[in-house]
């Protein structure tokens, strides 16, 4: 009975941990171009269908599934995987994964913010953000980038601040404690220093290619594509809303600036990109730094190990020329030792203070040899 009992809390708290984990995954936030929010709960054909992705872009961004950082671009969405930043962003609003998440949170605080702000501004001057204010989707990736970029530097110094002090302990006394923290700290590292090259790669591919770039744009695609009828502009994948209009509008004002000139020209993204790509070139910095200063104390610590290795051998060296010099006296005793009679012996007691003498002094004499030719041979250290 208990064991049953014992059974069924289990199989209880393993249901628990798997709708945990499924609401994890169908829980999103999504925020308009005002900077309104709003929780959806919904499965992933749903998501599909609003921002007309494949699976496998949906899949990309799946906490459940380990994927490395990745920043694609579709016809009408941008799929963003930058460590805990699991996003899409349209023309016109932003999908955020799991927005409960603790490192989520800050940053849709930070997008509602914004966007509220630029809807004031605009309000207050609208031809003046017609002219300035940069496309929904940039404001939208910005806030990412900067996340994304401050949450890594944050972790680097954050592992600098525990790295160096324990380097420096590591230096003074090699212990197993001292060395197990180093070689924490410089696992920690190499996972970080991985996540930052994906995303510096991520940002070298968009900025390499113009093509890449020009596709960004999101609301001059919009703009600019015709509409598949003359009472609304509003394409049918998207859910009926009222403020869906005014969204659409205001997303073509605010690519107003880039859409009546050449459609090539990718100069104000190419300058977002650039920025963030600065920044993230200082945190690999800082890790580069970091992982030559660990290479420089396992080089010293490896001297050190060395130069302790050579004085043991120089302590095995004095330690054999001692075991040969007490041989030789064991030899000596050995023979005068025998129980053979000798005539020599008898009436003279003398030579016992002379075979000893002798013995010493021979003794003594072979192992000054042994350290001196050993000395002159570069052996031993003088």
């Amino acid at each position: 009975m208990m064991a049953r009992e014992g059974w069924a809390a289990a199989l209880n708290v393993h249901d628990a941990a798997k709708k945990k984990a499924a609401a994890s995954t169908r829980s999103w936030i999504m925020l308009d171009s005002t900077g309104k929010a709003e929780i959806l709960d919904v499965d992933k054909y749903a998501i599909m269908h609003r921002v007309q992705i494949d699976a496998r872009d949906l899949r990309i961004i799946d906490p459940l599934l380990s994927y490395p950082s990745a920043i694609l671009v579709r016809e009408r969405a941008i799929v963003l995987n930058l460590e805990h930043i699991k996003a899409i962003i349209t023309a016109e609003e932003v999908l955020l994964r799991d927005p409960y998440n603790e490192n989520v949170i800050p940053i849709v605080e930070e997008l509602h913010r914004r966007l509220v702000q630029g809807e004031m501004s605009g309000q207050n001057e609208i031809e003046a953000a017609e002219e300035d204010e940069s496309p929904f989707e940039f404001r939208a990736l910005e806030v990412a980038l900067e996340a994304i970029c401050s949450f890594l530097d944050a972790r680097a110094t954050e592992l600098e601040t525990a790295a160096y002090p324990a380097l420096d302990e590591l230096t003074v006394k090699i212990s197993s404690r001292n060395l197990d923290r180093v070689r924490k700290l410089k696992s920690a590292m190499t996972r970080l220093t991985a996540h930052v090259q994906k995303v510096q790669d991520e940002l070298e591919q968009l900025l390499d290619d113009d093509n890449d770039m020009a596709d960004l744009y999101l609301s001059r695609k919009m703009a600019g594509a015709p509409s598949p009828n003359s009472n609304a502009g509003v394409p049918n994948w998207l859910p009926a809303s009222p403020t869906i209009g005014s969204k659409i509008s205001r997303a073509s004002r605010a690519s107003a600036a880039t859409f009546h000139g050449n459609e090539s020209d990718v100069e104000e993204l190419e300058m977002l990109l650039e920025a963030y790509l600065s920044q993230i070139e200082g945190t690999l910095n800082k890790l580069t730094t970091l992982r030559e200063y660990i290479d420089d104390t396992e080089d010293y610590i490896n001297f050190q190990i060395d130069n302790h290795r050579n004085q043991l051998i120089q302590l095995e060296l004095f330690l054999s020329a001692a075991n040969v010099v007490l041989t030789f006296c064991s030899l000596v005793a050995g023979i005068f030792g025998m129980n053979i009679p000798y005539s020599w012996k008898e009436n003279h007691g003398y030579m016992f203070k002379w075979v000893v003498g002798v013995a010493g002094l021979v003794s003594v004499s072979l192992f000054i040899f042994i350290v001196s030719y050993a000395r002159c041979g570069g052996l031993i250290g003088s």
